[in-house]
């Protein structure tokens, strides 16, 4: 976003799309092993309430997850001096945040839909988990991004806003996609004791 910005457009919206996406196919190869690929406070949450992970693990993840949010925006700051926002999320319209609220909400849910429905008990293993999530996140971005920002991580808009000083909807972005990772947790759980193996 920050270079499309600079640039004048050059990257364009679907490549802003398709970038977010191919960074979260990327990182869930290269840091699953690892860390489970937990890159996303919301994710977290949503994986806590679903009993997939610990309870005790989820402030640990969260202050790192802040951590590498605020180091990336950090690093925009530095590279790009001139940009106004870093990549903050933002209402299209700001007289519309209550829709943007929506969106990210709907957005997040279905994200954490797709993350647990992939990723717990699947008989799916390998690429494809990774390549499920990270198309979700590209789709996702290239159809709701224009009007919402398409955040589905509260740390990824968190860093820009504080950062840049956009805080002014910053309460969308928070409250709507820990809520949407939220609501997706009792209907995963009904489609799991439904599925046929």
């Amino acid at each position: 976003m920050v270079v499309d910005e600079v640039t004048g457009g050059q990257i364009g919206h679907a490549g802003v799309a398709l970038t977010w996406g191919l960074i979260v196919l990327v990182m869930i190869c290269a840091i699953g092993p690892v860390s489970g690929a937990h890159i996303n406070p919301a994710v977290t949450l949503g994986f806590a309430l679903a009993r997939q992970f610990s309870w005790s693990c989820v402030p640990a993840y969260l202050i790192a997850q802040c951590i590498g949010a605020f180091a990336a925006s950090g690093v925009l700051r530095l590279l790009f001096p001139t940009s106004l926002t870093l990549g903050a999320t933002l209402p299209h319209d700001p007289s519309m945040a209550l829709q943007s609220f929506g969106l990210e909400v709907l957005l997040t849910f279905i994200l954490m839909l797709v993350i647990l429905l992939v990723v717990v008990n699947a008989k799916e293993k390998g690429l494809l988990p990774a390549l499920s999530i990270g198309a979700t996140v590209g789709l996702e971005a290239m159809f709701a991004g224009p009007i919402c920002g398409a955040s589905m991580n509260p740390a990824r808009s968190l860093a820009p806003a504080i950062v840049s000083g956009q805080v002014a909807h910053l309460w969308v972005y928070l409250v709507a996609t820990f809520l949407g990772a939220s609501l997706a947790v009792p209907l995963w759980k009904v489609m799991r004791e439904r599925s046929i193996d």
